[in-house]
């Protein structure tokens, strides 16, 4: 693959990208521009990338069939755990639109000021990669959508009290991915997929 149009192109036939809003946003946010070297032959390769600190950009078709669980809408709320190289944080941005806003939240310090760096190229006034605290996600916030990029041992259940009520939480567990709906009576629905591999949450 040598461009970013064929990367989505194969996204699309793989059936990993189905959404007319996810695939815009993958047309319009280049993976180039969140890799560490951009002159390497593999950006646009199907398969994540390390950007140091034992972390990776994630495998595309991963981050496709994520956003697609996710199922974001412009005007949401929506936090990002784990964003890394910003690249999610990015495309989350681009779908939620003006309206919505977006935070990343990175737990090492290298990475956050890669990618804020990474994501001031886009020029997007609706979106912050901050540092993580102590305590999983933005305690006292809610949101609509929460989206982890990185596998937990265990179900993190303080992370569905900063869901709003129908809202979403995409995340992996072990090497499942969970889709978590938070229903209008506060209990949760949740799909299971399977097989998969994610670096670690730490917190």
């Amino acid at each position: 693959m040598f461009s970013n149009n064929n990367l989505v192109e194969h996204l699309i036939n793989k059936n990993a990208l189905k959404s007319n809003n996810i695939i815009e946003a993958f047309r319009h946010i280049d993976r180039k521009d969140f890799v560490l070297d951009q002159s390497v032959s593999d950006i646009y390769e199907d398969y994540p990338l390390q950007i140091g600190y034992h972390q990776t950009i994630s495998q595309p078709t991963t981050v496709a069939m994520m956003l697609e669980m996710l199922s974001a809408k412009e005007g949401e709320k929506i936090l990002d755990i784990g964003s890394g190289s910003g690249w999610t944080t990015a495309l989350l941005a681009y779908i939620v639109g003006d309206n919505g806003s977006v935070t990343g939240l990175e737990r090492v310090d290298s990475l956050v000021k890669f990618g804020s760096s990474n994501l001031q190229k886009q020029r997007f006034k609706n979106a912050k990669i901050i540092k993580a605290k102590d305590e999983l996600g933005i305690v006292g916030e809610k949101f609509n959508r929460i989206l982890v990029s990185a596998a937990a041992e265990e179900f993190p259940s303080k992370l569905t009290e900063q869901l709003k009520v129908g809202g979403k939480l995409v995340i992996p567990i072990k090497n499942s991915i969970y889709e978590v709906t938070k229903k209008e009576n506060g209990k949760l629905e949740g799909v299971e997929h399977y097989g998969f591999t994610f670096v670690p949450l730490i917190f």
